[in-house]
C-alpha cells in the first residue's frame, strides 16, 4: 500500500489561495479569462516551487517567500519622473492603469483590464511551461495594465517609459507590447516603490519583421518588497532586441528572460547589472531559444555584490535542430566587495544543429587592491577610489547602449547605489 503524503502548505501559499477565493469576484475576465485564473491558482496549490525545481534550484521560493500581504486598496503610489526626460508614460498604480494616457502619433493604447473583460487577452495568459510559477500567480490574480501596439514603420522620437509603482500590498501587473515591421522603439520598464509588497510583473513584447526595439528594466524595489517578474519575447524576421536589464533594489527579487528566435535573421542582446547590497537575494533566469536558422544572440551580466547579498544568474540557450549558422555567445562577471557576500553562476548550452558558434564563461573577482592604491596614492579616498573601480566594471555595459540620456541616466542610479552601500 502506497502511501501519498501532501506536503503542508506554508503561511505564504495558504495566503494566496485565500486572496484568490476573497478577489475573484473583483478580477475582470470573460469565462475563457476566468477558466484560466482556475488553472493558475491550481498550479500555485501544488505548491510555490523548491529547489528540487532545476530551474528554480537556487531559488527556493517555498523557502523564501514567507510572507505575504494583503490586497492595500487605499495605497496610493506617489508618481515619479521618468528615467529619460520627455518620455510618453504609461503608470500603473499600485496594480490600476492611469485614468489618461498620453497620445503618440502611430501607437495605440489599450487598458488591459477592458481586453481581459472581453476575453481578447486570454491567449497571452497562457503559462510558458509546467515550472512558470511567475506566470501562474500573475495569471491568477493580474486585473490591469496596457496592451501597446506600435504601428508598422513608426519611428519613435520619444522613449515610452511603463511604470509598474506599488506601496505596499500585492500588485500584479501585465505589459504587452507589440511592434509592427520595420518600426523602430526604446521602452522603459519602470518597477519601483515604497512599501512592503509582493509585486509580479510580466512583460511580452511581438517584434514582426525588421522591427528595432531597445527595452530597459529598471528594477529599484525598496529591501521590504519581494519583486517576481517575467519578461517574454518572439522576434520575428531580422528583428533586432537589445533588453538591459538593471536590478538595483527588491528584498526578494526574480527576474525571468524567456525569448525566441522565430524568424531568420533575428538578433537578441541582453546587458544586465546586478547591483546586490543588504540582506537580500536576486535571481535572473534566462531562457532562449533559437529556433530558426541564421540568428544570433550575446548575453553579458555583470554583478557587485556587498554585504550579505545573494545573486543568481542562470543563462540557458537553446539550439533547435534546424537552426544552423547560430551565433550565441554569453558572459557572466561578478565583483564581490565582501566576504560575506555570494553570487552563483549557472550557463547552459543546448545544441541540436552542428553549424553553429556557441560559447559561454564565467567570472568572479575582488577588486584588484593595486588599481586602488594606485588611485589612493594620487589623492583619492577609499571609498571615492572603490567607486570609480566599481563604476569602471559596470560602465562598460551601460555605455553599449550608444544613448546619451540613457546612459547619463542609468550611470546616474549606479553613483546614487553605490553612495547608499559603497
Amino acid at each position: 500500500m502506497n502511501i501519498h503524503m501532501t506536503p503542508q502548505r506554508t503561511p505564504a501559499e495558504t495566503a494566496l489561495i485565500d486572496a484568490f477565493s476573497d478577489r475573484l469576484s473583483l478580477l475582470p475576465g470573460d469565462g475563457t479569462v476566468m477558466l484560466k485564473r482556475d488553472d493558475a491558482i491550481e498550479a500555485i496549490k501544488s505548491g510555490l516551487p523548491t529547489r528540487r525545481i532545476e530551474s528554480w534550484h537556487y531559488t527556493d521560493l517555498r523557502r523564501l517567500l514567507t510572507w505575504v500581504p494583503d490586497f492595500d486598496p487605499a495605497a496610493a503610489p506617489k508618481t515619479i519622473a521618468p528615467v529619460v526626460e520627455g518620455s510618453a508614460v504609461l503608470p500603473v498604480l499600485n496594480g490600476v492603469s492611469g485614468a489618461k494616457v498620453p497620445v503618440v502619433e502611430g501607437i495605440v493604447v489599450q487598458r488591459l483590464s477592458e481586453k481581459l473583460t472581453d476575453g481578447s487577452a486570454a491567449s497571452g495568459l497562457d503559462l510558458y511551461g509546467a515550472d512558470d510559477s511567475i506566470g501562474a500567480l500573475n495569471t491568477a490574480f493580474v486585473a490591469d495594465g496596457y496592451f501597446v501596439d506600435i504601428a508598422d514603420g513608426t519611428e519613435l522620437d520619444q522613449p515610452i517609459e511603463l511604470q509598474n509603482l506599488q506601496a505596499g500590498g500585492q500588485t500584479h501587473v501585465r505589459l504587452s507590447v507589440r511592434v509592427g515591421a520595420g518600426a523602430k522603439a526604446v521602452i522603459v520598464e519602470r518597477q519601483a516603490g515604497e512599501g512592503a509588497a509582493l509585486v509580479s510583473s510580466v512583460s511580452q513584447l511581438l517584434l514582426d519583421e525588421g522591427a528595432e526595439v531597445t527595452w530597459l528594466i529598471v528594477q529599484e524595489q525598496p529591501d521590504t518588497a519581494t519583486h517576481l517578474a517575467q519578461f517574454k519575447a518572439h522576434l520575428g524576421k531580422d528583428a533586432k532586441l537589445t533588453l538591459f536589464v538593471m536590478n538595483a533594489g527588491g528584498k526578494l527579487v526574480r527576474q525571468e528572460v524567456v525569448v525566441r528566435t522565430t524568424g531568420e535573421g533575428a538578433d537578441f542582446t541582453l546587458r544586465g547589472i546586478n547591483l546586490l547590497a543588504g540582506d537580500t537575494h536576486t535571481d535572473v533566469t534566462m531562457v532562449l531559444d533559437h529556433a530558426v536558422p541564421h540568428t544570433a544572440s550575446t548575453e553579458v551580466i555583470r554583478n557587485v555584490v556587498t554585504g550579505r547579498a545573494r545573486g543568481v544568474f542562470q543563462g540557458r540557450i537553446n539550439v533547435h535542430q534546424y537552426a544552423q549558422k547560430t551565433n550565441a555567445k554569453m558572459a557572466c562577471n561578478t565583483l564581490l566587495l565582501s566576504d560575506d557576500g555570494e553570487f552563483s553562476t549557472k550557463p547552459e548550452l543546448e545544441i541540436f544543429a552542428d553549424d553553429v558558434v556557441c560559447g559561454h564563461g564565467a567570472t568572479v573577482t575582488e577588486i584588484d587592491h593595486s588599481h586602488l592604491f594606485y588611485l589612493m596614492a594620487r589623492g583619492v579616498d577609499e571609498k571615492s577610489a572603490r567607486g570609480l573601480l566599481v563604476k569602471a566594471f559596470v560602465a562598460e555595459v551601460i555605455e553599449e547602449l550608444d544613448d546619451e540620456a540613457i546612459v547619463e541616466a542609468l550611470e546616474t542610479r549606479l553613483d546614487g547605489w553605490f553612495a547608499a552601500h559603497g
